[in-house]
């Protein structure tokens, strides 16, 4: 190659994919990042929607670890088109609702797409065998490959020792001798390589950065497509998932209640879309009513938000309620319900 050959990164902004750029600057190849977003992420989210997380760093870890490497990011918006992703996976689910190999088979896909578009050279990765329990398997590597359309386009600088050679390494484009044979699940060799690089700051290298692997997210996810009888979903869903108390007294509706204040101004934005209650006799939380209620329904709603305000041990509580489509409030007078009257099933 007469010119300096040009890769194309996908950047999840945990330590490996930063490590897997500095390796392949390290021979001189000219590196490009790229992010998919699906909406999923779990970064900046709940720390800038809760208040008692408002001190905590409140970055896209993605842009920050291109920032500390001197690399262009490109971010894509994948919402639309990772729903089919999620919703029919060819190779199923992982231990949660993560369809983890379709996900990594359907990012590298666009990235080719993109690499051909940009006149890059080849596509790489941070992943390491053994390290994720469905997609970073060794015999399940070459399907992402195959089922991309990368064929020996990708490459794993992190773990390419323990792999058969690609067309970068064979081109020369890069030197195969000075890539790594990283695999398992430890992250010691990792933490001492960003040491060599210099790196004393990145995400927590065993971190996700999906909501998808997190089982109660999960069972959230679940359980609104068991109601809704399908798997649709929007971002606004997307978001509410993230937030609040999800309980289900009856199969016809459930009950969002926030948790703290942050939570409570963040629901305030979907006010005009669901009907919504707090308590206006004792401090307490704005709830949110997702599904048709009756009036029996939205008494029970009430007496659960009561649970869960300062008047929790009072004989009555003062509900205002706001009906999606009403203009004028009603208020219900409500005793609590007590922490035995709540079964543990009613809570996602």
């Amino acid at each position: 190659m007469n010119r300096q050959p040009k890769a194309v990164a996908l950047i999840s902004g945990g330590l490996d994919s930063m490590l897997a750029v500095k390796v392949l600057q390290e021979q001189g190849v000219h590196v490009e990042g790229i992010n998919f977003y699906t909406g999923f992420c779990v970064e900046g989210h709940t720390h800038a929607i809760r208040k008692s997380d408002q001190k905590k760093e409140k970055r896209n870890n993605a842009l920050w670890v291109a920032e500390q490497l001197g690399i262009k990011l490109h971010i894509i918006d994948v919402i639309e088109e990772y729903k089919e992703v999620l919703t029919n996976p060819q190779y199923g689910y992982g231990a949660n609702l993560n369809p983890c190999l379709d996900c990594k088979s359907f990012m590298v896909k666009k990235a080719r797409e993109w690499m051909d578009e940009n006149e890059f050279d080849f596509i790489f990765t941070g992943e390491v065998i053994g390290q994720r329990p469905m997609s970073q398997r060794k015999e399940t590597m070459p399907i992402v490959a195959k089922q991309c359309g990368s064929d020996d386009r990708l490459l794993r600088p992190l773990c390419a020792k323990l792999l058969p050679e690609t067309l970068p390494e064979r081109e020369g484009w890069v030197d195969r001798e000075k890539l790594l044979d990283f695999n398992g699940r430890s992250r010691k060799p990792q933490i001492a390589l960003a040491a060599q690089f210099g790196f004393d700051e990145y995400a927590q290298p065993a971190g996700g950065c999906c909501f998808l692997t997190d089982q109660a997210y999960s069972a959230k996810l679940g359980d609104l497509w068991q109601q809704r009888g399908s798997k649709n979903y929007d971002l606004d869903d997307i978001m509410l998932l993230k937030v609040g108390r999800h309980i289900r007294p009856r199969d016809n509706f459930k009950v969002i209640v926030g948790r703290e204040e942050g939570e409570n101004n963040f629901m305030r934005g979907y006010r005009k879309q669901f009907t919504h209650m707090h308590a206006t006799s004792h401090n307490g939380p704005l709830a949110l009513i997702d599904g048709n209620v009756s009036r029996e329904d939205l008494k029970l709603a009430a007496q659960i938000v009561a649970r869960f305000t300062q008047g929790r041990d009072a004989d009555s509580v003062q509900i205002e309620v706001n009906e999606k489509g009403n203009e004028i409030p009603f208020t219900l007078d409500v005793t609590p319900l007590r922490n035995d009257d709540i079964p543990k099933k009613w809570y996602i």
